[in-house]
């Protein structure tokens, strides 16, 4: 067996539709082994997690993959043994071959009586960002308290001290002129810093209309193109099957601008590259933890580079405010994405690959928030 019978197919009262297409369109990774643990069928997800086309995993064994004391062996183990379905949470799978992985795993035989195993690989990165997402808004709320503070309690005597260096200007000799330009180029440099966290006390719901996300992309393409983003090869891979998404589109060109312009600063001046996919992902609900609820978010856009990716010191903070490897950066690009795309009910993470950089937004279409998982 080296793929999915052809003859699979489910009947509906439009027609039917290939099983395997099914399978294909699911947002947890898929793998069926055989009974000597040789790969037989892998989904789009399964390829995208391993990061190896579904023509280089069939026919291999599993264990060229992953090292034989790995707990994924155990579960496909006892799966067999107990002829029922296994479930494990928090697996980890590292090798140089697929990278590094936390999963979820579950694992049922394929049919009655047969040693063929279904894998199913469910990443929890998602959900442990929407927690933290929560779990955060507190530091946020200290944000926006410290941003108000600031704008009134520095901002004022700022002005004081910029309209002093005006003043001097005419009193001072030629060569003090270069410090009076640089007392005004810095205090504008921290009024500038502190309009930017104001945008933290907006605590008012955007406006919202239906937008063509692409219309949004293809604008910040051209805006990259035309700027800081000329050095690199931008590809765009966009589901043409996309809706129209309920959102406030100057924000989300904000969202999108900062992520191209993070990944045209990684990427290298010479061979950058940036892709920018897009698809809609059905059924993909991600649970919210301690709660009955989910979020229904089909609308998935990934901005990825070439660059050398981010360091793991700071990948479980990269979201919270000042934050930042850049040298003479704020640290409030990312905490400003993530507190846009929270408002629109969204998320945004980024994906652990040791390959290239890639950051994933997940937009819901219309309504946010369901409730009653069951």
């Amino acid at each position: 067996m080296t793929n999915m019978e052809n003859s699979s197919q489910l009947t509906l009262s439009g027609g039917s539709i290939d099983a395997e297409s099914l399978i294909n369109s699911l947002f947890d990774a898929v793998i069926l082994v055989d009974n000597e643990n040789i790969i037989c069928f892998v989904n789009y997800a399964a390829e995208k997690l391993l990061g190896i086309s579904a023509s280089l995993l069939i026919g291999l064994e599993l264990k060229v993959l992953i090292p034989l004391d790995s707990a994924l062996f155990s579960i496909i183990e006892q799966c067999r043994r107990s002829s029922s379905s296994v479930v494990e949470s928090d697996v980890h799978l590292e090798s140089p071959k697929i990278g590094s992985h936390d999963i979820d795993v579950r694992a049922t035989t394929y049919m009655e009586g047969s040693d063929y195993i279904v894998l199913m690989l469910q990443t929890h990165l998602m959900s442990r960002q929407i927690g933290k997402n929560i779990t955060n808004r507190g530091s946020v709320r200290s944000v926006v308290a410290m941003a108000s503070m600031l704008a009134h309690e520095v901002k004022n005597p700022l002005s004081g001290i910029r309209g002093a260096a005006q003043l001097l200007e005419d009193e001072v000799s030629q060569e003090s002129l270069g410090l009076t330009k640089l007392i005004c180029d810095e205090t504008d440099r921290i009024v500038l810093l502190l309009d930017r966290m104001s945008f933290f006390s907006d605590t008012q719901p955007p406006k919202r209309n239906h937008i063509n996300i692409h219309e949004v992309l293809n604008h910040v393409c051209q805006l990259a193109q035309n700027g800081f983003g000329r050095h690199v090869k931008i590809i765009e891979e966009y589901d043409p099957s996309l809706p129209a998404v309920y959102a406030n589109r100057d924000e989300l060109v904000q969202v999108f601008l900062n992520l191209l312009k993070n990944a045209a600063e990684a990427a290298p001046k010479s061979g950058g590259q940036i892709e920018i996919l897009t698809r809609y992902r059905h059924g993909t609900r991600i649970s919210v933890s301690s709660s009955n609820e989910y979020i229904d978010l089909p609308m998935e856009i990934i901005i990825s580079d070439n660059g050398e990716g981010v360091p793991d010191d700071i990948k479980p903070c990269l979201f919270d405010p000042f934050v930042t490897t850049k040298k003479n950066g704020s640290g409030l690009g990312l905490a400003l994405v993530a507190k846009i795309i929270d408002a629109h009910g969204g998320i945004v993470d980024l994906i652990n690959t040791d390959r290239k950089t890639e950051f994933r937004v997940l937009l819901p279409r219309n309504s946010t928030l369901m409730k009653n998982k069951s």
